[in-house]
């Protein structure tokens, strides 16, 4: 069987828990063959790739949102006119109004189709026209239609992607994810299933309202556009999977049929994890707090950094270890550095990229502040460990934490994001409670064992694939699918 595996701004060109989860996924089925089709903001991130990939990874494309128009401009040629099916289909995406995706679908598969003229063409333009009329009249037109034009042209260069044949489309996202999927679908009869980490949708909105980028109504068009590519995802996909019950729920309320929904939860290499270095001779008096995350404004480490001074004041021996790379975003990272030094906080230490066997079991306690989450491996790893955690009430930590269906008890403690008293607190409470500490550690191991191991995902993720492999007539035997005689 043939897989495709579709993702927005990770894999393979970023370390984080979402890239884990798709390499952890490819390499628990050595014997299906993976292509990429991976989704990046512009060419000067091609072929950056941060994993080494498996060898059953046989392919991989890339799709630039911020790009060139490709086509040959042929001379004399006609200018761009859409038929009527096709106005009409372009008029239902622009009001949102039973958007005809089928027929945008096969506009922009036609070679000889350029965005430039497509973007600044008269049809474009009417249809822009009867929407600013319908619901923007308040605002500058010249305005709305640029807007317009750069919301769509992300859009366009998706529609005008050369996709690849695959029995199955597995999409990470909806999105322009989604939207890949979707045509695939229609274009190859695939079956296509859509996995999100964090809700695509919302992630987006949240992103939206703090951005500064873009005021007013143009907030709420941005978020729309958003809102319709999910949408089309959620109806076109035969499974739709999230990683934990809060998360269903938000893709039924947002328009998935209940019934393509499944929770299939995080996994992760317990064995990996098996006998860790302890702590050294040196650092048998000192707290060591991990924190293992790429350092970027999501993840909110300057909250973490002041709670940390804090807490450092009323008990000396706390050291925190800011474990991840801080190339991402490197003026975030350079005022983290600057955070510390303006604080006067002793004992941080940014060691960068590593591998968390040499540092994970020396941990007394780790830590995540995060603004947004999904199911953090972070924490399961933690967990693997037998470590308490600290973490933001966001995404699924607080069913991490707390348990959703056992009853194991605590295995750490939540706080509010951005509260830095409350994580302060968090830090000086575990600090001071050895007790405390190895108790919430042993019933994390006990969650962890209990439905987050690798096996568990690979189980799960088997039984589907195998369901959809029925349908191309293929069967899963002996680790691998074969084809029914």
């Amino acid at each position: 069987m043939r897989v495709c595996i579709v993702a927005e701004g990770c894999y393979p060109y970023v370390i984080g828990g979402v890239s884990s989860w798709i390499h952890s996924l490819i390499k628990s089925f050595p014997n299906v063959e993976f292509i990429l089709l991976t989704i990046v903001a512009n060419r000067s991130i091609r072929g950056k790739f941060v994993y080494e990939f498996p060898e059953n990874v046989t392919e991989v494309h890339e799709l630039y949102l911020d790009d060139y128009d490709w086509s040959v401009r042929k001379k004399n040629r006609k200018r761009l006119k859409l038929n009527h099916k096709e106005y009409q289909a372009l008029r239902s995406l622009i009001l949102n109004q039973d958007v005809h995706w089928k027929t945008l679908f096969q506009l922009f598969q036609k070679k000889d189709l350029s965005i430039d003229e497509f973007l600044m063409g008269e049809d474009f333009f009417r249809a822009a026209s009867d929407c600013y009329n319908l619901q923007f009249s308040q605002i500058v037109f010249s305005d709305f239609l640029w807007t317009l034009r750069s919301i769509y042209l992300p859009l366009c260069f998706t529609l005008k992607m050369d996709i690849p044949k695959a029995d199955l489309y597995h999409c990470v996202s909806t999105g322009y994810a989604g939207v890949l999927g979707s045509m695939a679908k229609e274009r190859f009869g695939c079956r296509l299933l859509i996995s999100e980490h964090g809700i695509y949708t919302r992630e987006r909105e949240e992103e939206l309202i703090k951005a500064k980028w873009v005021q007013g109504i143009y907030k709420n068009i941005w978020i729309e556009q958003f809102r319709k590519m999910s949408k089309l995802a959620y109806e076109k996909a035969d499974l739709v999977t999230s990683l934990y019950e809060h998360a269903r729920e938000l893709q039924v309320e947002l328009g998935c049929p209940v019934e393509k929904t499944l929770v299939t939860p995080n996994g992760i290499n317990v064995e990996r994890l098996n006998d860790l270095p302890e702590k050294t001779e040196d650092e048998k008096d000192i707290i060591n707090i991990g924190a293992v995350l790429r350092v970027t404004p999501i993840k909110d480490v300057k909250t973490m950094i002041q709670a940390f001074g804090y807490a450092k004041e009323k008990q000396p021996n706390l050291k925190l270890w800011i474990m991840g790379p801080c190339d991402e975003e490197k003026e975030y990272a350079q005022e983290c550095f600057d955070l510390v030094e303006t604080m006067r906080i002793k004992d941080v230490v940014f060691t960068g990229r590593i591998d968390i066997k040499d540092y994970l079991g020396r941990m007394d306690i780790t830590i995540l502040t995060s603004i947004s989450e999904g199911q953090p491996l972070t924490i399961l790893e933690s967990y693997a460990a037998h470590k308490p955690v600290i973490a933001t009430d966001v995404g699924n930590c607080r069913g991490l934490i707390y348990g959703e269906s056992d009853d194991f008890g605590e295995a750490g403690i939540l706080t509010h994001i951005m509260n830095v008293e409350e994580i302060a607190q968090a830090i000086l409470l575990l600090a001071q409670d050895e007790e405390r500490r190895l108790r919430m550690g042993e019933n994390g191991y006990k969650r962890l064992m209990s439905k987050y191991r690798i096996e568990d995902m690979k189980e799960t993720y088997q039984k589907i694939y195998a369901e959809f492999a029925k349908g191309i007539g293929l069967e899963w035997t002996e680790d691998k699918f074969t084809i029914v005689k």
